[in-house]
């Protein structure tokens, strides 16, 4: 309930923004709800009400663009610091740390001028092959709901917005400006709506992007079930909306519903569908003031919370960008997000003192990624490779041999920027320049682009393969004389990108070759992979020790380093399953994903482990896996009913090892009985803990009655059925250490 003074404040911000609608002139209202440049709205200089300042994106603020063209400013000024990407932040299992990340966007949002950072990206990450996925945290809604709360605070505390995106189920790039998702209601409520509503209702967001895609027949930046219905009236959002770039069709479509914003990819700002043909309805008389009155309302109060409006607004903060405390959270971050996913024989961490000669091999050690990846993509300020992160390291008394390994093709560099082209056809036009066409062309191109860049991949495949023929050749013979090996493969922004998605599971530029070669002149090879998606590891039963890095930011290779050589231990966990192989994923299986036109989400709830669990199929590595250079024993789980709702538990944690090391202990619960189809297990708690050699901690922890719940279609709300509950309390969704009964009444 909000206090007396904030009451009255509020009260006080919404005469004052009634006052000032009815100031605005028809005109002057239009203009504040589109673009008015490529990131910017329009002002109302009259009335003293300033433009919003928008900027990609969630792994550190774009570089200044052109007003009218998608072309780079050309600045000096505007490099920032490099964050990881959401999928690594994910990895790290760490509230706290996500605030901290949260900030640092924030901060420096701010101190590029911006007021809103479109960010963070919390999409369910329901196909390993989705090119977007990177930018995205996980395969489950209760993790992402408790890590985007605290980022989205994070964010605001710098009076800069967040706009966590892309709302909703924006679940692949194939077709993503006209693909129709079939969803039930249960399955949009239980999985693809929960970080959303906690985003909201919990983090106070002052900003939320609409997606791309269709659900159930209508586009969500038309979706007056999504926007109207979910967003405004049960979840009591009074924040703004804003369309994805282009992600408006239909201008009385978007004008009747809770679309405040209209952004997009054109520079011709007053023909986007809430500026001239808009007011061309309304003198028509097929849409009302009152409308347009709505989203202007809903931008006034959003400068008003970020002070470009009021009487708070001399003390509205100024931010900072590239300053030594950002990159020290970036590090933390870094380091707590590396995943430890295999290590037999105690291969890692490997003593610096014993090692003379030291091989790296693969082009990933060498590789920067934070100038790719589509809207993700940045000036960074500076990017440390693993390459240059373990000589950094190891100083000079170790020799360091780096061999490229396999061959990448040279990426082109257009003079365009790759949003000029994403949705629409630039051929023969100013360089930059995106202009309208119709969508069924637009459509038709884009799937023509798509075959076009799939023959590109196959064409490659040759030349990859002659060049890998020395290249291995070198690599083999490198790796024999060494006192240890390390290989860096993995991904890059060419392979996985906004725009696209991927065409298989399988490691790039013949990894899988080479891998295997190494792995005959060397068991004990050190494998490392960069990336932002599993990928199929064939020969994961040979090698010794696994370590994984999503996209980690600008301090990548100190963290690398670190971690190798054991001045830091590993405590990240996947944040989503890792498959033997894409035969094994629920959406090869139905087909339902990359389909251009609709796709139907037959699997229901049935998305990452959930599936895994009820098939029976074992991944890889599974959900909330992850190593450490220590051992941790759990031990005495008490569980209490209070009242029949809530659960407290507690639990205890000890590190039996004789380093330090930090352990991520997580709580699922199993129906017993179910009155419902229910998955055979859910997270619904988990507590990051850090302890000394020998040192033991006590956890305790609180299930509510809604972690207990299933939403009942025809009831239209979640419900918490009585009976029996097994409460399962693990270091991965596999690796379950202590059970107990709960019984909900």
């Amino acid at each position: 309930m909000l206090k007396k003074k904030d009451s009255d404040n509020n009260k006080k911000r919404e005469k004052e923004i009634e006052r000032l609608v009815k100031k605005l002139t028809l005109d002057e209202k239009i203009a504040m709800i589109h673009g008015a440049s490529l990131f910017r709205s329009g002002a109302v200089e009259r009335l003293g009400i300033p433009a919003i300042e928008t900027s990609d994106g969630p792994m550190g603020v774009r570089a200044e663009f052109m007003d009218d063209r998608w072309i780079l400013a050309g600045n000096q000024d505007d490099m920032v610091s490099y964050l990881p990407s959401n999928s690594a932040l994910a990895s790290t299992w760490n509230t706290e740390l996500a605030r901290d990340m949260g900030h640092v966007l924030g901060a420096e949002a701010r101190g590029r001028g911006k007021d809103v950072i479109l960010a963070p990206g919390i999409n369910i990450k329901r196909d390993p092959l989705c090119g977007r996925n990177f930018e995205y945290m996980t395969e489950d809604p209760r993790l992402a709901a408790a890590l985007v709360v605290p980022f989205v605070k994070g964010v605001q505390e710098n009076d800069v917005a967040a706009c966590v995106k892309h709302f909703a189920a924006n679940v692949q790039e194939t077709d993503r400006s006209m693909v129709d998702e079939e969803i039930d209601e249960r399955t949009l409520y239980e999985l693809y709506l929960p970080a959303f509503k906690a985003a909201v209702q919990e983090g106070k967001a002052y900003s939320i992007m609409g997606a791309y895609n269709k659900i159930n027949g209508f586009h969500c930046c038309e979706n007056k079930r999504l926007l109207d219905g979910i967003l405004r009236e049960e979840w009591g959002f009074d924040g703004v909306v804003i369309s994805d770039w282009g992600g408006v069709h239909r201008t009385k479509e978007a004008a009747e519903c809770s679309m405040d914003l209209e952004m997009s990819v054109y520079p011709d700002f007053d023909e986007y569908k809430l500026a001239n043909p808009l007011k061309e309805l309304i003198q028509k008389g097929e849409i009302s003031v009152e409308a347009v009155d709505a989203k202007v309302r809903n931008l006034l109060r959003l400068m008003y919370r970020l002070k470009m409006l009021g009487p708070k607004k001399e003390s509205r903060k100024a931010g900072a960008y590239n300053v030594p405390a950002h990159r020290e959270r970036i590090l933390r971050a870094a380091q707590e997000s590396m995943i430890l996913l295999k290590n037999e024989k105690h291969t890692l961490p490997l003593d610096a003192r014993k090692i003379k000669k030291l091989t790296v091999i693969g082009a990933n050690a060498a590789k920067l990624h934070s100038d790719g990846g589509g809207s993700a993509e940045i000036k960074a300020l500076y990017e440390i490779c693993p390459l240059a992160g373990l000589k950094m390291y190891l100083g000079g008394s170790t020799e360091v041999k780096y061999v490229e390994g396999y061959y990448v093709p040279e990426e082109l560099k257009e003079a365009e920027n790759w949003q000029a082209t994403s949705l629409d056809e630039t051929e023969g036009l100013e360089t930059g320049q995106a202009v309208r066409t119709d969508e069924a062309g637009d459509q038709e191109r884009n799937r023509k682009g798509e075959e076009e860049r799939l023959a590109k991949i196959e064409r490659e495949k040759a030349e990859i393969h002659q060049k890998n023929e020395q290249l291995f050749a070198q690599a083999i013979e490198a790796a024999k004389d060494a006192d240890a090996v390390i290989f860096v493969g993995g991904m890059n922004h060419v392979v996985e990108c906004e725009g696209y998605d991927r065409p298989d599971m399988k490691l790039p530029y013949e990894q899988d070759v080479l891998i295997e070669e190494l792995l005959k002149v060397r068991k004990d090879v050190i494998l490392t992979f960069v990336g932002g998606s599993p990928v199929e590891m064939p020969w994961r039963d040979q090698a010794q020790a696994i370590l994984w890095s999503y996209y980690a930011g600008m301090e990548t290779g100190n963290a690398f380093a670190k971690i190798i050589f054991g001045e830091v231990n590993p405590s990240g966990k996947l944040a989503e399953t890792f498959p033997v192989k894409y035969e094994d994923c629920v959406t090869a299986k139905n087909g339902q994903f990359g389909v251009w036109g609709k796709i139907a989400m037959e699997e229901g709830l049935y998305c990452g482990y959930r599936y895994y669990d009820r098939q029976r199929i074992a991944p890889a590595f599974c959900f909330g896996h992850g190593l450490s250079y220590t051992n941790f024993e759990y031990s005495s789980l008490t569980l209490k009913a209070e009242k029949g709702k809530n659960v407290k538990l507690t639990f205890s944690v000890k590190n039996t090892g004789k380093c330090a090391g930090a352990e991520t202990a997580q709580v699922y619960i199993a129906p017993i009985a179910a009155q419902a189809d229910r998955p055979d297990k859910e997270l619904k708690a988990f507590a990051k803990v850090e302890l000394g050699a020998g040192r033991t901690k006590k956890v305790s922890l609180t299930l509510k009655q809604e972690d207990f719940a299933y939403f009942d279609e025809h009831l239209h709300k979640f419900i918490a059925d009585e009976g029996d509950y097994e409460i399962l309390v693990g270091a991965s969704c596999e690796d379950i250490r202590l059970r107990g009964i709960a019984t909900l009444s």
